[in-house]
C-alpha cells in the first residue's frame, strides 16, 4: 500500500511538471508572436518613407568593413566575393579572411581580381593566428575595396579577429563567405545605428533566408525558387518562424541574446573592449552578443541590439541529414557553452532584462526543452504500458500538440505573405502549407535527435568537433 502511495505521488510530481513546462513554453509562443507582430508592423510604417539613397550618397556615411572568413571556399568564392563587391554603399571595403585553406581558394582570388602582396601595418589588438601569405590587394582600381587576408588556420572566430584587426572602420559586417548578400543589406542594417540617440547599438541582425534552387548570376539573387528536397523545404519553414516569431519578439524586448554569424553588424570600437570572438567556443556567434551585452550592463551603459526583419542576407542550407546533424549538433553544445561561460548572468537582477528574462528563457526553452521532450516521450510510453489510457485521451493529446504547431507555421507563413513575399512563383503557396503539415514528422525528429547527439557530445565526446558544412555552391541557373 506504501509502495502505491509513492508511485502514485511521483506520477503525480511529473503529470504537474509536464503540463507546467507544456503550458510555459506554449504561452511563450504565444506571447512572442504578439510582440514580433506588433514590432514587424510598426518597423514597416516607420520605413514606409525611408529613402535609402540618402545613405547611399551621404559623404557622412559610417565606415563598413564587411569581414568573411574562408576556409575551402574554392567552390564559390570568385562569385561570392564579387557579390560582396556589388554592396550598394558609399563607404565600406571587404576583407577576405583565408583561413589557411588547403585548396585553391587563395590562387583562386589572386587571379580573378588581380592581386598582389602589399606590406600592411596590422594593429593586434585581438591576438590571433599569424599570417601565412600575407594580405594582399588588387592591381585593378575597380577592386579597390578588397582586402585578402591569407593567414595560419585557426578557426572561424579566430578569421574573424584577424579581420577585425584589419579593419579602420567604425562597424563590422562580419558573414560568411558563402551568403548572399542583396545589395541595400548594409543601408538597412546600419540604419538603427544612426536613429537611436539616446542609446547606443552596439550590433544589428537581419532575416537570413535560404538559397537553395534560387537562380543566382554575377553574385546577384535573380530569382526566388523553392526546392525539391523535403529537407530544405522544411528549413524555409523553420528560419520563417524563428526568424520572423522569435528574434523579431526579442528585438522588440530589447532582449535578444544571438544575432546569426551568417549576417550581422557590431559596433567595432565595443567588439574591441571585449576582445573580440571567443576561439574557444562553437557558439562564437551568440556568444560575442551576450559578453557585449554583459559589458554594457556592467559598464551601466544604455544600448540596444537591433534586428531589421527585411530579407537581407541569402545562405545555403544542409541538404542532407548527415550534414544537418552535424550543424545542429555544433548549435547545441554552442548554447551549452555560452549559458555555462556567462553563467553570472542567470537570475542576476543586475543584469536586467538580460538576466532576467532572456538566459532564463534561453536555458529553460532552448538549453532544456529538448531533453524534458524526450523524457515527456519516455514517460507517455511508461503510462500507456503500466496506467493504460484512453486512446481517445491519447488522440487528443496529439492532435493538440500537433494543431499548435501547425498554427504556429501558418502564423509565419502569413506573416511572410502579408510583409515581404518572397515566395512569388505559382504553386510555391501550396507547396508552403503542404510543409507544413508534414514538417513536425520531417524536420523536428532530426532536430530533437541533433540536440540529444549534442547533449552527449558536449558531456562524453572529449573529441568535439567544429562540424564540417559541405557546400555544394549556390545555383546559378
Amino acid at each position: 500500500m506504501e509502495y502505491d502511495y509513492i508511485i502514485r505521488n511521483i506520477v503525480l510530481v511529473f503529470h504537474y511538471f509536464f503540463l507546467v513546462f507544456t503550458v510555459l513554453i506554449v504561452g511563450s509562443y504565444v506571447i512572442l508572436a504578439v510582440f514580433s507582430s506588433r514590432e514587424t508592423i510598426e518597423y514597416l510604417k516607420k520605413n514606409s518613407f525611408v529613402n535609402y539613397k540618402d545613405l547611399l550618397t551621404s559623404d557622412v556615411a559610417p565606415s563598413i568593413s564587411i569581414i568573411a572568413p574562408a576556409y575551402n571556399e574554392s567552390l564559390n568564392i570568385v562569385e561570392n566575393v564579387r557579390s560582396l563587391l556589388s554592396t550598394h554603399y558609399v563607404n565600406y571595403d571587404v576583407i577576405i579572411v583565408n583561413d589557411g585553406s588547403k585548396d585553391d581558394s587563395l590562387e583562386k582570388l589572386i587571379k580573378a581580381y588581380d592581386l598582389e602582396r602589399i606590406e600592411y601595418l596590422i594593429n593586434q589588438r585581438v591576438p590571433t593566428k599569424p599570417l601565412r601569405a600575407g594580405v594582399f590587394k588588387s592591381k585593378n582600381p575597380a577592386f579597390e575595396k578588397l582586402i585578402v587576408v591569407d593567414k595560419e588556420n585557426g578557426g572561424k572566430a579566430d578569421a574573424l579577429n584577424c579581420g577585425i584587426n584589419i579593419s579602420e572602420s567604425r562597424y563590422l559586417a562580419c558573414i560568411d563567405v558563402d551568403c548572399l548578400l542583396l545589395e541595400d543589406s548594409l543601408q538597412r542594417m546600419v540604419k538603427p545605428f544612426l536613429e537611436y540617440t539616446d542609446r547606443k547599438v552596439i550590433a544589428s541582425g537581419g532575416v537570413i533566408r535560404i538559397a537553395n534552387s534560387c537562380k543566382i548570376e554575377d553574385g546577384k539573387l535573380l530569382e526566388v525558387n523553392y526546392p525539391d528536397k523535403w529537407l530544405e523545404r522544411c528549413q524555409i519553414l523553420e528560419y520563417l518562424r524563428s526568424f520572423l516569431l522569435g528574434r523579431m519578439a526579442w528585438a522588440r524586448l530589447n532582449g535578444l541574446l544571438v544575432i546569426s554569424g551568417a549576417f550581422g553588424l557590431f559596433d567595432r570600437e565595443i567588439a574591441i573592449k571585449v576582445g573580440g570572438y571567443d576561439t574557444k567556443t562553437v557558439g562564437e556567434d551568440m556568444e560575442i552578443i551576450v559578453r557585449m551585452r554583459r559589458y554594457m550592463e556592467e559598464e551601466k551603459l544604455p544600448y540596444k541590439v537591433a534586428y531589421i526583419p527585411d530579407p537581407l542576407c541569402w545562405t545555403e542550407a544542409p541538404d542532407n541529414r548527415k550534414i544537418f546533424i552535424s550543424q545542429r549538433n555544433r548549435w547545441t553544445r554552442g548554447t551549452i557553452e555560452v549559458l555555462k561561460i556567462h553563467k553570472k548572468i542567470r537570475w542576476n537582477p543586475n543584469y536586467g532584462v538580460l538576466g532576467m528574462l532572456s538566459y532564463p528563457y534561453w536555458m529553460i526553452f532552448e538549453r532544456y526543452a529538448p531533453i524534458v521532450e524526450v523524457l515527456g516521450m519516455i514517460y507517455f510510453i511508461f503510462l500507456i504500458i503500466y496506467q493504460p489510457l484512453s486512446w481517445s485521451f491519447i488522440l487528443g493529446l496529439f492532435l493538440l500538440v500537433y494543431l499548435f504547431s501547425l498554427l504556429f507555421s501558418f502564423v509565419a507563413i502569413f506573416t511572410e505573405e502579408f510583409t515581404y513575399h518572397q515566395y512569388k512563383r505559382k504553386g510555391i503557396g501550396f507547396k508552403l502549407i503542404l510543409t507544413v503539415f508534414l514538417e513536425p514528422f520531417i524536420l523536428h525528429p532530426l532536430v530533437l535527435y541533433a540536440a540529444m547527439r549534442g547533449n552527449y557530445d558536449y558531456y562524453f565526446n572529449k573529441k568535439k568537433k567544429w562540424g564540417v558544412m559541405v557546400r555544394k555552391g549556390l545555383s546559378k541557373s
